[in-house]
């Protein structure tokens, strides 16, 4: 026994026990292993806060993953730019690399309570009752390993190894489908932050390019359930079984929100309107000094508008004088134009 662990041990040992005492006039037998479950998932109800906390940081190293991988191999002879690059993308989310990890540290020191209640035989220096109960005729103190020869024919038709063997199909197919659901997470976070359909499958793909080890990881639980008592196998069962239910309903509304989100405000889309617009001017200006050049007259540039009054230009006083703007200099009337006067007095002179 854990020595800084010992009191807690002991104060469990003590609910779970009378917990199945209550249980035992309505249960029977099976009391115990309600007592186990029920215990188990109260205390996954209190640490609920912290497993919340561990899923968002979570879900942000999965968004933030194609932006990692992608400084990565930038970055990857400089280690010191791409610490600083990993860094400045943290700090832009609000997040940092152990967000995810930090809150699944703090509960590690209740969920080893619980397996210690369960696959300890003495508690306070007194036996362990609970793991004199049975499920089904076998005891909750018994191991797999503990059977006349767990891998033979005896064995596997007996109840001993029936309940096993059904044990450890629960904890695969729970071990499967947290796996699964893992991956398709990722895909579809990748996906809701428009990194692309190259994105979300390079994220799927991700626990493949680890090869056979990184596939076999979900499956230690399983491997631990062997060489523990039915009790802890139990616990386990009750524990993955509802951090498969939890991590389900928290990654469905936080896809689901994702995508809601990039709907409503795409990211970008203000700049990007922006930048457009200030092309669509830049254009526009380009046209008009071309038409100008084409005319044979120089587009002026944009000044401030003046508040008081001043001299005509040259453009509005052939405006008035029924000239066009388009016609070109010629038809803009000059002082240095000699007046049709002038010329008529010529004419009769001749």
């Amino acid at each position: 026994m854990v020595g800084f662990l010992g009191v807690p041990v002991d104060a469990a040992y003590h609910l779970v026990s009378g917990l199945a005492g209550i249980l035992t006039p309505v249960l029977g037998g099976l009391a115990a292993v309600a007592a186990i479950v029920a215990f188990t998932m109260a205390v996954r109800i209190l640490l609920l806060p912290l497993s919340l906390r561990a899923l968002r940081g979570q879900a942000v190293q999965a968004r933030l993953a194609p932006q990692l991988q992608a400084l990565r191999q930038r970055f990857g002879r400089e280690p010191e730019r791409l610490q600083r690059e990993m860094a400045a993308v943290y700090k832009r989310e609000g997040t940092s690399l152990f967000a995810g990890f930090t809150p699944l540290l703090l509960q590690w020191p209740f969920l080893s309570v619980m397996y210690l209640l369960f696959r300890s035989p003495l508690v306070g220096g007194q036996v362990n009752t609970l793991l004199s109960r049975d499920l089904f005729g076998v005891p909750l103190g018994s191991h797999w390993l503990s059977g006349a020869g767990p891998l033979t024919a005896a064995s596997l038709a007996s109840v001993h190894g029936a309940v096993f063997l059904g044990l450890f199909a629960l904890l695969a197919v729970l071990c499967w489908a947290t796996a699964r659901l893992g991956r398709q997470f990722a895909a579809q976070a990748v996906a809701a932050t428009g990194a692309g359909t190259a994105g979300a499958a390079q994220a799927a793909a991700a626990p493949a390019a680890g090869g056979g080890l990184l596939k076999a990881v979900p499956y230690l639980t399983v491997v631990i359930a062997a060489f523990a008592p039915l009790a802890a196998g139990i616990y386990l069962v009750t524990s993955l079984a509802w951090s498969l239910a939890e991590r389900k309903l928290f990654w469905r509304s936080a896809v689901a929100a994702a995508v809601s989100d990039s709907r409503k405000a795409p990211p970008g889309q203000e700049a990007h309107q922006s930048q457009k617009g200030q092309q669509g001017r830049q254009g526009r200006q380009a046209r008009q000094g071309q038409h100008g050049a084409r005319n044979g007259r120089r587009v002026p540039k944009a000044r401030p508008r003046r508040t008081e009054a001043g001299p005509p230009s040259a453009p509005a006083a052939a405006a008035a004088a029924g000239g066009s703007l388009r016609s070109g200099p010629a038809d803009i009337v000059s002082p240095a134009a000699p007046p049709r006067r002038v010329g008529e007095l010529t004419d009769l002179r001749t």
